[in-house]
């Protein structure tokens, strides 16, 4: 949708000033989709004519303070202490006053019902609770599941939740009991520096783009690419992403004697990624939790398909047999990366396919319709 329509939408819901809380910012060295998806959502209500503060916890090295693409930033406050050190700002005014306030749920909740008034909603891409064991001890893990599928979400019954995709909505009412009624799915967009360019790199190349963490099971794709390297000779693997688990990753490369044919690339710019996806006969994921997976829908953009793992968020993002390919158990990974890197004309029903379906994807109609939610929140409309 173009902005006229998100500026007419403003001009009617009585909101002029946004504050959203979130636990990182687009500068974090962990920030990943939920990040970039607030960036771009968040830049769009402002030159729309919002006003909006983001306020989220501190990045090492960064200003507390500063202005991106319109929108303020204001990050202050360790890991955990920025969930209640927000709530307490909120409620001394400290950002100045405020019409509606956001919420970005990502695992451990601010608990706005509790403390927020006035117009609220909630941005959360997927229930987390696959993840807890990966990135905590056992005691903890149970605590942060119990906290987000058990605890918080009795207090959000009227609060409206804005997720990616159907799949992801479905694990956030069976999962947490939210309302189906009050979850509302927005798919994301896809920035317009993607599109096709180009041919795909000979020999065949299995591209990886991700933050290199245990939820986004980097390990079971190697393991996968190390079978597939005997069925499709020369296949490389690009990993694209840093994270706590590189050495680990590694290491693990050169255990299985294909560190020859993988390549650590680290952080890398947008250029760069574009040139990935363009040159890439596939992306792949093995990722344990997803809410969409934009890095899957990015490269079908560029005509790239994707061989990626069967869960929510993935089954919204991939159309199984027509942009890519859903496997169902971490054991089928390597089959299916022999499939579309070793059948170029499989590869090309797919890409084709992917394109296709990329076109849908717009981030002025994200924006517009996660803003329509909000403003239905307020008082009389």
């Amino acid at each position: 949708m173009p902005h006229g329509d998100l500026q007419e939408l403003i001009s009617g819901a009585g909101i002029r000033r946004v504050h959203v809380l979130a636990w990182r910012d687009l500068d974090d060295p962990e920030a990943g989709g939920s990040e970039l998806h607030a960036h771009e959502v968040l830049k769009r209500w402002s030159t729309a004519g919002l006003e909006v503060v983001l306020r989220t916890s501190a990045v090492a090295g960064m200003p507390e303070r500063l202005a991106r693409d319109g929108y303020e930033v204001v990050r202050r406050s360790g890991r955990y202490r920025v969930f209640p050190g927000s709530a307490l700002e909120e409620l001394a005014r400290r950002h100045g006053r405020r019409d509606a306030l956001v919420e970005v749920w990502n695992g451990v909740p601010f608990l706005t019902p509790i403390w927020g008034r006035g117009p609220r909603m909630v941005i959360q891409h997927h229930d987390h609770s696959a993840m807890w064991p990966l990135v905590l001890s056992p005691t903890l893990a149970r605590l942060g599941s119990l906290l987000e599928r058990r605890l918080a979400p009795p207090f959000y019954r009227s609060t409206p939740v804005v997720t990616l995709s159907r799949s992801s909505a479905e694990g956030l009412v069976t999962g947490l009991g939210h309302r189906r009624d009050l979850v509302h799915v927005v798919e994301p967009g896809i920035h317009h520096r993607y599109g096709p360019g180009g041919t795909p790199e000979q020999p065949p190349l299995v591209l990886s783009v991700g933050r290199l963490m245990p939820s986004k099971r980097v390990d079971v794709l190697i393991r996968s690419y190390a079978e597939a390297l005997r069925s499709v000779p020369g296949l490389r693997l690009e990993i694209i992403g840093e994270g706590p688990e590189e050495d680990a990753l590694r290491r693990l490369a050169a255990e299985l004697g294909i560190a020859s044919s993988v390549s650590f690339c680290g952080r890398v710019t947008d250029d760069a990624l574009l040139d990935a996806y363009r040159r890439a006969t596939l992306v792949a994921s093995a990722s344990i939790s997803e809410g969409w997976g934009m890095t899957i829908t990015e490269a079908a953009a560029c005509g790239t398909p994707a061989v990626v793992s069967d869960i929510a968020g993935h089954r919204d993002a991939v159309l199984d047999g027509r942009t890519g390919l859903l496997v169902a158990e971490p054991s089928d990974m390597a089959a299916g990366l022999v499939a579309v890197a070793g059948d170029q004309g499989h590869r090309a029903d797919l890409s084709a396919g992917a394109v296709a379906f990329a076109t849908r994807f717009d981030w002025d109609r994200t924006a517009t319709e996660a803003f329509r939610v909000l403003a239905s929140t307020v008082p009389g409309r």
